[in-house]
């Protein structure tokens, strides 16, 4: 492995892009954040090097040629963008701690660890009230923020097919499928407002996830030191933590696709600082902030940056 979290120096990377959201605003989710750390007095963002993504939202300004997979060109790019970012903050000698704003970019992520790490094992914890499974084939929304980890394993659901693609959506979805991630190296925590499309899924490829009620029933840090064990068998590790894992009646509802009935504040905290802990882990991700929805001013940028700073602070 090319050196572990204890020796390298931690880079942000800032990814704007709101193109897989079916809400708009999550383009600012990464500025708010910075906006909270600037009402604090914190200085973090000036500590770390910290790299912005260039953006395609101008796309969001006219109509989209792909229906089941909207804007997907620009996509394409996000994806190729934060891919290459990923592998030369790596092969520099950083750790990536990417803030971004919607989730469909993680497939990219994902792409360039595999890219940095070539022939390794990756495992991923997906922290999210979603399962992210849909493809052009079966997606109900056409939102590509539904579809990262279907883009990482490779999968299709073609025989739970409802929707007719043109050839050119399926060529663009074909570039994006990376075949980076196996099911069985995939954890999900919090998952609980999936279709009938990724239940099947997470059925027939045998996907383990984490309910609230799991948490709290064999208690928080059982599973942490359980899933733990599981990730310490990959030779990589990536940590994705969309905010919407967490209860909005707690934090807020400024998130795309808020879900009520989530992981508290807390139990997001002691999740991600005990990841923070595990010796192969290669990058972590905040998603989905979105201010332009948050019925309590910033308050979930505020909570965001709490867990960032933290999370900071127990990396080091």
């Amino acid at each position: 492995m090319k050196g572990s979290i204890m020796n390298r120096q931690l880079q942000f990377i800032f990814n704007p892009s709101e193109l897989g959201a079916g809400t708009r605003g999550a383009s600012l989710g990464p500025e708010a954040i910075r906006a909270a750390a600037r009402a604090q007095n914190s200085t973090l963002f000036s500590e770390y090097p910290v790299y912005t993504l260039p953006n395609r939202n101008d796309l969001l300004d006219r109509p989209t040629n792909f229906p089941y997979a909207k804007r997907i060109d620009g996509v394409l790019q996000i994806f190729e963008g934060i891919k290459t970012q990923v592998k030369e903050a790596i092969d520099s000698g950083m750790f990536p701690l990417i803030i971004a704003g919607d989730h469909s970019s993680a497939g990219g992520t994902m792409a360039g660890l595999k890219l940095a790490y070539p022939g390794k094992r990756l495992g991923v914890l997906w922290i999210d009230a979603h399962a992210d499974l849909h493809s052009p084939y079966t997606t109900p929304s056409g939102n590509i923020h539904g579809m990262p980890i279907a883009t990482a394993l490779g999968v299709d659901q073609s025989d739970l097919q409802k929707n007719n693609l043109d050839l050119t959506t399926m060529q663009y979805w074909n570039q994006l499928k990376s075949h980076s991630l196996k099911p069985a190296d995939l954890i999900y925590i919090g998952v609980r407002d999936v279709e009938e499309e990724e239940i099947h899924a997470m059925k027939q490829l045998n996907l383990r996830n984490y309910t609230v009620k799991e948490l709290r029933d064999r208690g928080l840090q059982t599973c942490i030191d359980e899933i733990s064990e599981k990730l310490q068998a990959c030779d990589i590790v990536y940590v994705s933590f969309d905010v919407d894992s967490m209860d909005p009646s707690e934090t807020s509802y400024g998130t795309g696709t808020p879900v009520p009935m989530g992981i508290s504040f807390d139990e997001a905290k002691s999740i991600l600082t005990s990841m923070s802990k595990l010796n192969n882990l290669a990058c972590m991700e905040l998603v989905e902030v979105n201010p332009c929805l948050d019925n309590e001013k910033n308050k979930m940028a505020e909570r965001s940056f709490e867990l960032i700073n933290s999370l900071v602070k127990s990396l080091k």
